[in-house]
C-alpha cells in the first residue's frame, strides 16, 4: 500500500534533450555532445529512483521525525572568525573584495 497525495495517475518525469539543455543552463555547465545520452540515461535512473519514494506510506510519521533519540543535538551558535581559513578560501575564488566574494549581478 502507498501514499500518494497527488493523484493516483502514475506521472513520470522523462528527461530528454530540452530538459538536460534547461540543466545546462541553470548549472552553467556545458556537456560534451558525446556525453549527452550517458548523463540523460544517468539522470533518468536518479529520477526513476526518486520517484520510488513516493510508494512509501507516510502518513503515520511526524513531520520532525528523527531516528536520534531524543531529537537532534544542539549546539550553542557562536560565531568563530579564524582568518587563515578566510583567506585561504578567498585565495582560490575567481574574484574577491574585502573579504567577500564577488560574483556577477543576476538581477538587473
Amino acid at each position: 500500500m502507498y501514499n500518494n497525495k497527488t493523484s493516483n495517475k502514475e506521472e513520470n518525469v522523462q528527461i530528454d534533450n530540452t530538459i538536460l539543455e534547461k540543466l545546462e543552463k541553470l548549472s552553467h555547465l556545458k556537456i560534451d555532445d558525446g556525453k549527452k545520452e550517458e548523463i540523460i540515461h544517468q539522470l533518468s535512473d536518479i529520477v526513476a529512483y526518486v520517484e520510488n519514494l513516493s510508494e512509501l506510506d507516510t502518513s503515520g510519521l511526524d513531520a520532525s521525525f528523527s531516528t536520534l533519540t531524543g531529537g537532534t543535538p544542539m549546539r550553542e551558535d557562536v560565531s568563530s572568525k579564524q582568518e587563515e581559513v578566510i583567506k585561504s578560501i578567498l585565495a582560490h575564488a575567481p574574484q574577491s573584495e574585502d573579504d567577500f566574494f564577488v560574483v556577477p549581478a543576476i538581477i538587473e
